[in-house]
């Protein structure tokens, strides 16, 4: 994961699962990107074996560090933010090697390099509004003068960072696509915008494949196109409607197929937007609202496993 000192320990869900496996009498082996590394065509990692507690003013202690090859560990779990980046794909190399010695990893690193989190909606087209992959502005100008209103993001961001509603009417198409594309040296993806988002982009997060029964619904901030919680979203939880349930069955048998163990689809309207299977957030929230355990439901499903 990323640093655990940065984290909100009210919201952050590594931090709930790390609190949950300790519940169960789980050692904890804290490691960053950067503890990884390969020797001999093994994986290893410089690790601290870590205490957590709920307690805002510290909410870890080192008990103590080791140098272990990762066949020693029983399960696992990628929590490293975006960008998936070329040192990401790297860690998830390492990781395969890791798995390939028995480590029940979470998500599994293959699928992780295979399920871009904004481009893998594509594989689902039956549930998706009408969008376009490209890096050539003219497709992207086509795309926009057919629909009108669009939005644009770039395919390795995350928290609603650098995405730009866009309208035929701005004066200002060129100097966006031309940032968002990086003067066309980038894909991005357009999507028709849809003006459901005033109700929420849904969270909906599933373990192996199975819907747990209530969104989150994020309702951007007021003049705001965005309903991330980073960027100012408001949380209302809200159990799944036909529709969403519906979109979990077209994507769950895939995601269970590919070992993406825990993933948080996003739904505006009746439309799937992303599929994040990175370091899917929003356990805490949904746990307060419907006294659920979510990392437990998780756990439970990793304990079958290694066992």
């Amino acid at each position: 994961m990323d640093s655990i000192d940065l984290i909100n320990i009210e919201k952050d869900t590594s931090f709930a699962m790390l609190l949950e496996a300790q519940a169960r009498g789980w050692q904890l082996h804290l490691i960053s990107m950067g503890d990884l590394f390969l020797q001999a065509g093994k994986a290893y990692a410089e690790t601290r074996i870590i205490e957590v507690e709920n307690n805002q003013n510290g909410w870890y202690s080192i008990i103590s560090k080791q140098l272990i090859p990762l066949k020693e560990l029983d399960t696992l779990l990628m929590r490293k933010d975006p960008p998936v980046n070329q040192e990401y794909l790297y860690a998830t190399h390492i990781l395969e090697q890791a798995e390939a010695d028995g480590v029940y990893v979470v998500n599994k690193p293959q699928s992780l390099r295979d399920a871009n989190e904004k481009l893998y909606t594509s594989w689902f087209p039956q549930c998706c509004t009408a969008s376009l992959v490209s890096s050539q502005a003219v497709l992207l100008r086509e795309f926009l003068h057919t629909h009108q209103d669009i939005i644009l993001k770039p395919l390795d961001g995350m928290g609603g960072a650098s995405i730009f509603r866009l309208r035929e009417t701005d004066p200002n198409i060129s100097v966006i696509i031309e940032t968002i594309s990086d003067y066309g040296r980038k894909y991005v993806m357009a999507q028709k915008y849809l003006p459901e988002i005033k109700h929420g982009d849904k969270r909906i997060l599933l373990i192996n494949g199975e819907p747990i029964p209530y969104a989150l619904a994020r309702i951007p901030s007021q003049g705001e196109t965005r309903g991330n919680l980073a960027a100012g979203g408001i949380a209302q939880g809200q159990p799944l409607t036909e529709r969403d349930q519906w979109i979990c069955q077209q994507v769950g048998p895939t995601l269970k197929a590919k070992g993406l163990i825990f993933v948080g689809i996003d739904v505006i309207g009746n439309y799937l937007t992303e599929i994040n299977v990175t370091s899917p957030t929003c356990v805490q929230e949904l746990n307060r609202q419907f006294g659920l355990n979510i990392c437990g439901q998780l756990m439970e499903h990793i304990e079958t496993v290694i066992k």
